[in-house]
């Protein structure tokens, strides 16, 4: 039984102050192929769709004069870190299992090595599919953080990956 959905996480003011700074049309693709991923490598498709919603909740501080800055982000990168603490802090404060807010937040915390040495750490299959779902949509120059899409539609998408995990988590429990 999923405690808290989706919705609830985009919803969250939390999360709207951060994901609007950090690109709402990216988190919601990410999130996308993650739950994507998750299913194609049985992972559970839950908490890969809210680690990769939240992936880039720690961008806020790269932003100058309300304008993405691209120079900084690079030279001065720790938004995994920032971000696994907030998306651990806002699930929960949601009521999020305690597992899988730690699971999200490593995922988070994982989905780039650009604070880390190359390739120093292994890395389970829900960092994997995070770190490769956002990898699948990023453009040159962090240009895939300026994409628009509008509250509406981003809520009918939320609503329709939603209902996407609720129904592979009830097939899944037929079959087992």
């Amino acid at each position: 039984m999923r405690r808290v959905r989706l919705i609830d996480v985009f919803t969250h003011p939390i999360a709207q102050k951060y994901l609007n700074r950090s690109g709402v049309s990216h988190a919601i693709t990410v999130a996308q192929y993650a739950v994507e991923l998750a299913i194609k490598h049985d992972v559970n498709p839950d908490i890969a769709a809210k680690a990769g919603l939240l992936h880039d909740i720690g961008h806020y501080e790269w932003y100058k004069n309300g304008e993405w800055d691209y120079d900084a982000y690079v030279k001065n990168d720790i938004h995994a870190i920032k971000g696994a603490e907030r998306a651990h802090k806002l699930l929960i404060r949601l009521g999020e299992d305690r597992k899988y807010a730690k699971d999200i937040a490593l995922a988070i915390l994982l989905h780039t090595d650009s604070y880390l040495p190359e390739n120093s750490m292994k890395k389970n299959s829900l960092q994997r599919i995070v770190r490769l779902a956002d990898e699948m949509d990023e453009e040159p120059f962090g240009k895939h953080h300026y994409r628009k899409i509008g509250y509406e539609d981003a809520i009918k998408e939320i609503k329709r990956m939603d209902n996407t995990v609720e129904q592979f988590i009830s097939e899944y429990r037929q079959s087992v």
